[in-house]
């Protein structure tokens, strides 16, 4: 018999049965490995995976097929009211989770090949936040300080959540008056900024404490702060807000870009490589289109004044 008679004959290899959360802890060892330059990458996994492990629990992983799949994601929009960038987000680290457990052999496929995953266009979560919403937010934020100068420092210098609270105290020069990202996932992610005179003032009162994270971790001596997500969605559930950390950065890009700060430089700010990209964050408040409208149609009017008189004064010199 030839050696490709052999191995067609060969029988599949026999998956093993391994329940999803079980599963999911082996996945996201590996994950934390994979990723360790990029530790925030494996964490905004692990958070994803959060709510799937909710739901599947002790479910065998090659039975999760894509009706599953599709009431996951029916449970996550109607019991817990997540946006389309929220499934997004959810279904891709499902998505990663099963291409790991396909070479694990705990599965034969990976069932969100064959589910709708919400696109880029529909997973736009931008919100901009107004005057009045920044008041509300901030007056609630006080009682937590942390959070309070995370969101200011975003506020004020268009900063991510991480890049805010990774910051070292060596990394803040307040002589200059200037802080400096040195970790990103591009050049243009570490990138120095200009303080604000706020910024200054709580970056200050932060180094005075003697830390060497700007956000020392109260619980774990020598580690920063990881994240503060309950402690904002617990403040915007007091307010009655509904708007994530991140946008608090987007509505920065927008009050930048309605002040006209050109494009090329707002990118360099928020550290992206491409004006293409900023674009994405900056969404003109009708008013501000408003007020554009206003000024485009009064200089229409000056340049039709402007052609009359001109008009006018060819007419007069003909007459002469």
């Amino acid at each position: 018999m030839k050696l490709w008679e052999l191995q067609h004959r060969q029988p599949a290899r026999r998956v093993v049965v391994r329940e999803f959360n079980d599963a999911v802890s082996v996945f996201l060892d590996w994950a934390k490995a994979k990723y360790r330059a990029h530790p925030n990458s494996s964490r905004r996994i692990a958070v994803s995976l959060a709510s799937a492990r909710a739901f599947f629990g002790s479910e065998v992983v090659s039975l999760i097929d894509e009706g599953r799949i599709e009431a996951y994601k029916t449970w996550r929009m109607n019991e817990h009211g997540v946006r389309d960038v929220t499934v997004r987000h959810d279904l891709h680290a499902l998505s990663t989770f099963f291409q790991y457990a396909i070479k694990e052999h705990w599965t034969r496929d990976n069932p969100i090949r064959r589910v709708t995953i919400p696109s880029d266009a529909e997973a736009v979560r931008i919100h901009v936040l107004t005057p009045e919403e920044e008041k509300q937010y901030f007056t609630l934020a006080e009682s937590h300080r942390d959070l309070y100068d995370l969101g200011r420092l975003m506020l004020n210098q268009g900063m991510r959540p991480e890049e805010v609270l990774t910051l070292l105290a060596s990394d803040v020069s307040l002589e200059r008056g200037q802080l400096h990202i040195r970790s990103g996932k591009s050049a243009a992610a570490r990138r120095s900024l200009d303080l604000t005179p706020e910024s200054r003032e709580i970056l200050a009162r932060r180094v005075a404490g003697g830390a060497s994270w700007i956000f020392p971790a109260p619980r774990m001596p020598g580690q920063h702060i990881g994240r503060l997500n309950n402690a904002h969605d617990a403040i915007c559930e007091r307010a009655g807000l509904a708007f994530v950390l991140y946008d608090l950065r987007h509505t920065f890009a927008t009050h930048m870009a309605e002040a006209g700060i050109d494009l090329a430089t707002l990118a360099a700010i928020l550290g992206h490589g491409s004006i293409r990209i900023v674009q994405r964050y900056v969404h003109p408040t009708a008013d501000h289109k408003r007020a554009a409208m206003l000024k485009y149609a009064e200089t229409m009017r000056r340049l039709e004044l402007a052609t009359l008189q001109f008009g006018l004064q060819e007419n007069n010199g003909r007459v002469n």
